[in-house]
């Protein structure tokens, strides 16, 4: 009988991997239409106003405003479309039964109500008629009309992963903003602390939102679809107060103080 050295048992018995559970804040497609062609004309031109945030981005499509729809989703062409939007998409919610399997046969996974696909409060959510679900502390207005101004504070750090959207107002974070966390605002955003990950201001296309951060850490910055990576940030910015604005449709990034 083969006998193992020290060396060979340790090997042996070292764990390669483990099981945690965990949750993650993810953006989610409510479709309201299983015609995939006005699906792409509308969501299209949304993903055009801030293409850094979508980009490599992990989405759930929700079918819950089709459950009285048994229609073919058309989940080939849907998939395809998120794809070339530069978006993964990785589960549905909701729907019915023969929907659901027809999402089995593309691989996503079928995830129950109770899980709300990770969103906390703050996450994001895109819609095939553009309109923005409700979230804590961010109104929104129906169909009737514009939603009314309310600005959003969160006086707590954003850890990575997290994604906070102010609809129609301004976002003010009182901390630290992570990096591989998401800050999005119709109006302005406001830091008070370093500010690492993505930030998008004007995301409906406010040409005079602005943003305002203590410390320029930022992976990209955006105001109204025009945006810059970390890597074309002036590095004598970097650390610094900053306010970033459009001027002309340029990009500016000027020190405060």
């Amino acid at each position: 009988m083969a006998v193992q050295t020290p060396t060979q048992a340790a090997v042996a018995v070292a764990p390669a991997f483990e099981l945690k559970a965990s949750s993650f804040t993810l953006p989610v497609i409510r479709l309201l239409s299983l015609d995939m062609d006005a699906v792409a004309a509308q969501l299209g031109p949304k993903v055009e106003q801030a293409p850094g945030f979508f980009r490599n981005t992990p989405v759930v499509i929700d079918l819950s405003e089709l459950a009285q729809a048994q229609g073919n989703v058309g989940f080939p062409h849907l998939v395809g479309l998120l794809r070339g939007l530069g978006m993964i998409p990785v589960g549905v919610r909701g729907g019915g039964a023969t929907q659901n399997e027809a999402a089995r046969a593309m691989e996503l996974a079928i995830l129950g109500d109770s899980t709300r696909a990770g969103r906390q409060p703050g996450a994001a959510a895109v819609s095939a008629e553009s309109r923005t679900e409700p979230q804590v502390q961010s109104p929104v207005g129906d169909d009737q009309g514009d939603p009314t101004p309310v600005s959003m504070l969160v006086d707590r750090p954003v850890r990575s992963g997290q994604r906070l959207y102010a609809a129609s107002g301004d976002l003010t974070v009182v901390g630290p903003v992570s990096s591989g966390a998401e800050l999005m605002a119709d109006g302005n955003i406001h830091v008070y602390g370093p500010l690492r990950g993505r930030v998008i201001a004007g995301l409906k296309g406010d040409i005079g939102a602005r943003i305002f951060c203590r410390s320029l850490e930022a992976e990209l910055v955006s105001v109204a679809g025009h945006y810059r990576v970390s890597e074309s940030i002036p590095t004598d910015l970097k650390g610094r107060s900053v306010q970033v604005f459009l001027d002309h449709e340029v990009l500016r990034i000027d020190p405060i103080g």
